[in-house]
């Protein structure tokens, strides 16, 4: 296990993790959100090969659909 944090929160995910795994194990589709690692924009096609490392800092952005009517 390793310890990383998600939008300032500590969480505990399995050592060896791909972004995309993750978000899966999240339950985020990950055509609706945009993450941030490091303080680095993760472009989305690169999800499947950005492997989460011990005290990796994410914020993961959900996008809403809505608007004014």
């Amino acid at each position: 296990m390793i310890e990383i944090k998600i939008n300032g929160d500590p969480h505990k995910i399995k050592n060896g993790l791909s972004l995309d795994i993750l978000l899966q194990n999240l339950k985020l589709d990950p055509s609706k959100v945009a993450v941030e690692r490091n303080l680095e924009i993760v472009p989305k096609t690169t999800y499947q090969n950005v492997m989460i490392l011990e005290n990796d800092r994410l914020e993961i952005v959900h996008f809403i659909g809505g608007g004014v009517s």
